[in-house]
């Protein structure tokens, strides 16, 4: 499988992209506050799949996708603060936040995907000793 392939990963790159967009529009004392603090958020996600996909253990992929999940968590703080500082509409942050919400889950699954399928390797290594 490839990087292009990973659904959690072309997720994370979409939300990067609509945020990116969305800042854009700002300001310069919006983007230079919040604006910076949540690209760098948002892009983090995306950017610790990929380190995690192209590492060899599932400990070392693990270790960068709960990176991953706690910058979406990073970047919901920032989202909501920008909502709170009227930068979004509500149907913006509604959709975001949607994003987010879905992408949570993918990653959580993700992760118990690859921990789960470490477990079975262990398990049938065992078997053979």
């Amino acid at each position: 499988m490839k990087l292009g392939e990973l659904n959690v990963y072309n997720l994370s790159m979409e939300l990067g992209e609509k945020v990116w967009k969305v800042i854009s529009d700002w300001d310069n004392f919006s983007k230079e506050t919040l604006g910076m603090q949540l690209i760098r958020s948002v892009d983090s996600v995306a950017a610790n799949i990929s380190e995690g996909f192209g590492r060899y253990h599932y400990k070392e992929s693990n270790h960068f996708n709960y990176y991953a999940r706690g910058s979406l968590y990073e970047t919901k703080t920032w989202i909501t603060k920008t909502y709170s500082r009227e930068l979004i509409t509500k149907e913006l942050y509604n959709d975001l936040d949607s994003h987010i919400k879905d992408l949570g889950i993918r990653l959580n699954n993700y992760i118990s995907s690859a921990t789960k399928s470490s477990n079975q390797v262990k398990e049938k290594i065992i078997e053979y000793e």
